[in-house]
């Protein structure tokens, strides 16, 4: 972490998905230090702090490090600053977490968080224990309330779930925008080339929040451009396929894009998947999905 810079705001938080819920944080993060005059820093950490402490544990991630970052950059945040996450960090006591990281190394001069942020060895810390290590420090500490509509609390966590479930719009309405699955394009079995119906197969990073089996309206971003794409999740049934894939046929486009590094935004979920008894039938109904997407892209 730079050490040359005067004082800073700092936000902390994993910050997945940088949804509705985190991009209010962010603001009021971002107002402050520019009332203070100083950079804001959003101190996030890699591996999923999940991982370290219970391993096997990584819940599904719904943005790369990558993709968060420039997320918050367009909020309006200055620094971005990655911890590794490691058993020594999750094992640091609270208030030396306060000193060691924000006092010392960011020179802390406020500090905004969600009002359920909690930090340092078995999470022992929460806001109140920052507000008094403030008034030891110097330094102040906000607690800013989640977001909700209607019942909904937008978190990482109920935005996980609608994807679990296919519920792509429920996760947009959430995130503030499509969920996004990046990948790069592999090669597939050509099956799709010879029935007419070319698809890129992504190969998606390991911890990737890939939606429910079925099919999708989606938009494929390559390069700054954005292209309409009828999406299939799952194991290609009517092949008696066994390995879960994500392919992309992209609409009124015929490219080799192999090894390319490409983003599928899922707009609409159209149908679940489904096993075809003949060619015929799975090509009338890829007709049907292409239709359907061009609709629900409008």
């Amino acid at each position: 972490m730079p050490g040359g810079w005067g004082r800073s705001l700092v936000t902390i938080g994993v910050f997945d998905g940088v949804h509705r819920g985190h991009a209010q944080l962010i603001g009021r993060a971002v107002h402050r230090a520019r009332e203070l005059s100083v950079p804001s820093v959003l101190m996030t950490f890699d591996p999923h702090p999940a991982e370290v402490v219970r391993p096997g544990s990584h819940p599904a991630q719904l943005t790369t490090l990558r993709r968060r970052a420039e997320l918050v950059e367009h909020l309006g945040i200055d620094v971005f600053c990655v911890l590794p996450f490691t058993v020594e960090l999750s094992r640091m006591p609270a208030d030396e977490f306060v000193h060691e990281l924000l006092v010392e190394r960011l020179h802390v001069a406020a500090v905004v968080v969600g009002e359920n942020f909690t930090f340092g060895h078995k999470a022992a810390g929460d806001i109140e224990l920052l507000r008094e290590l403030g008034t030891r420090f110097g330094f102040t500490a906000e607690g800013a309330g989640l977001v909700s509509q209607g019942d909904v609390t937008f978190s990482s966590t109920y935005i996980r779930s609608c994807i679990d479930a296919g519920d792509v719009t429920a996760a947009a309405a959430a995130l503030g925008r499509p969920h996004r699955v990046e990948g790069i394009v592999v090669r597939g079995d050509h099956r799709g080339r010879d029935l007419g119906y070319p698809t890129a197969n992504l190969s998606t990073p390991r911890y990737a929040a890939v939606p429910a089996d079925g099919v999708y309206a989606g938009r494929f971003v390559h390069r700054g451009r954005e292209l309409a794409a009828a999406v299939s999740v799952g194991t290609n049934p009517t092949f008696s396929g066994r390995e879960r894939r994500v392919e992309a046929y992209v609409l009124d486009v015929d490219e080799d894009l192999y090894g390319e590094q490409v983003a599928l935004d899922f707009v609409a979920r159209l149908r679940g998947m489904e096993r075809f008894d003949s060619i015929e039938q799975l090509l009338e109904q890829m007709e049907r999905d292409v239709l359907a997407t061009r609709e629900a892209l409008g």
